[in-house]
């Protein structure tokens, strides 16, 4: 019972990161016209914004060393210090005044938030009994759904308005405080607009800043701790040791190919809408910010709730080829429907919106955070999950730069997009369904020597 108590509150401490690690996605989202305006911005600028943050390459770049780094330091050596390279990321945001700013505060931002991803997948696998560690899997995606929702109904109440539409119950605080920064008038509608998004990413560095206390007073990994010791009876490994070690086992390429043909698939369309959904909304389906912050912000109430009463409590109780068919499937029907019927159409866009935070609540990214931690040993599991999400973001970051072509300046593409969505989904659909590993209720180290012999 002790150590159940102790892996949830681990679990939760550590669920922190994702909290930051999508927070940051959808604090750049929720803002993304605002900021497009204040900096006069091309579609372009905003496909680089998007490909170099925690969405894209700048997390692919800090998993890849991240992973590694995990497995030769410690999971505990992540945290002690990547959240100071994330308050350092939001801060630069928090006061961009041009695009190069702006550009440097996502890169770094992503690039902690990629460190701190395989780390802690790797860390509450490690820490959970064997019939919970679907739960605090579940949790962790639970914490990824609550930073969203938080962040966009804080981006609803701060949103500007359009078109003579009203702005958010809390925009008039930010006009008074910017009319009291800027007592000489010279700031534009477009700079009083931003600060909105400012005060956004600003909660994230709060936030930022506990995870960072909470974090440094974890125990390191028991796991870890004895993979190690064994590597050392041998040699002393260094920092990359474990690539060749990793490629050189079939099984592993099996099972990387796997995770990384369902990830990859349905990430190409999880970031796009993860970055893209309130300008697509804005764009094509002709809503305010404030109306589009709003329905995103319901998608993830949906999100957070469906995460944990339909993953969390049933991954480690049900058939999870049973599960993943369910949930990805309704994903495909979600985009069927915002096709055929229109994303002009209301009904279209609730009925899109509902079902997509379904699907969201039993996505692809909390089986693939489930499977990739149970498959490997590890002395090098965090390495792998780094490798293949360096792979997943950083091509996804390739991904955006040419979806906003495909999409178009005013969405003159969207439905060409939305089919191109329903493939890749179709995609991770089979794959998933076809290869789900049969891990329930197994502990790590009865995969590990089912899997290894050893």
């Amino acid at each position: 019972m002790k150590h159940k108590k102790g892996s949830l509150r681990s679990t939760i401490v550590v669920s922190l990161t994702n909290y930051l690690d999508a927070g940051a996605i959808v604090a750049g989202a929720s803002g993304l016209t605002l900021w497009q305006s204040y900096l006069g911005l091309a579609e372009g600028h905003l496909g680089w914004l998007n490909a170099i943050s925690a969405n894209c390459f700048g997390a692919a770049i800090g998993a890849f060393a991240g992973g590694f780094l995990a497995d030769k330091y410690g999971r505990k050596t992540i945290y002690t210090y990547n959240m100071l390279v994330y308050m350092l990321g939001i801060a630069i945001i928090m006061f961009a005044v041009n695009y190069p700013m702006l550009l440097l505060g996502f890169l770094t931002t992503g690039i902690s938030v990629g460190a701190g991803v395989p780390a802690s997948w790797t860390y509450i696998s490690e820490n959970s009994e064997a019939g919970n560690r679907g739960r605090n899997i579940g949790i962790s995606q639970f914490a990824w759904g609550v930073g969203p929702t938080i962040i966009l109904t804080l981006g609803m109440l701060l949103a500007p308005g359009k078109s003579g539409e009203a702005a958010g119950t809390l925009f008039a605080p930010v006009v008074q405080t910017v009319a009291g920064l800027f007592t000489d008038s010279s700031a534009g509608s477009a700079a009083v607009h931003v600060f909105s998004s400012r005060i956004i990413f600003a909660t994230l560095f709060i936030v930022a800043f506990i995870a960072w206390l909470l974090q440094r007073k974890l125990n390191e990994s028991k796991e870890w701790e004895k993979a190690r010791a064994a590597e050392k009876e041998e040699k002393q490994p260094g920092v990359f040791s474990s690539f060749g070690a990793v490629f050189a086992n079939r099984k592993n390429i099996r099972a990387m190919l796997f995770l990384a043909g369902i990830y990859l698939t349905w990430n190409f369309v999880a970031s796009v809408m993860g970055f893209f959904q309130q300008h697509i909304y804005e764009t094509a389906g002709g809503l305010s910010n404030g109306q589009a912050n709003m329905l995103t912000a319901v998608q993830w109430i949906i999100i957070v709730a469906v995460t944990y009463f339909g993953f969390a409590m049933l991954a480690d109780k049900v058939n999870q080829r049973w599960l993943y068919f369910f949930g990805t499937g309704i994903g495909i029907a979600a985009w069927l429907i915002l096709v055929f019927i229109g994303i002009k159409s209301h009904l279209a866009l609730w009925t899109f919106t509902i079902l997509w935070g379904i699907q969201g609540g039993m996505s692809v990214q909390a089986f693939y955070a489930l499977w990739s931690s149970e498959l490997f040993p590890a002395k090098y599991r965090a390495a792998v999950q780094g490798i293949m999400f360096f792979v997943v973001r950083g091509a996804s970051a390739l991904w955006g730069l040419v979806f906003v072509h495909i999409y178009g300046k005013g969405g003159e593409g969207f439905e060409t997009a939305a089919y191109l969505m329903i493939g890749l989904l179709l995609v991770a659909w089979v794959i998933g369904v076809a290869g789900t590993p049969q891990t329930r209720g197994k502990s790590l180290q009865q995969i590990t020597k089912e899997r290894y012999r050893k």
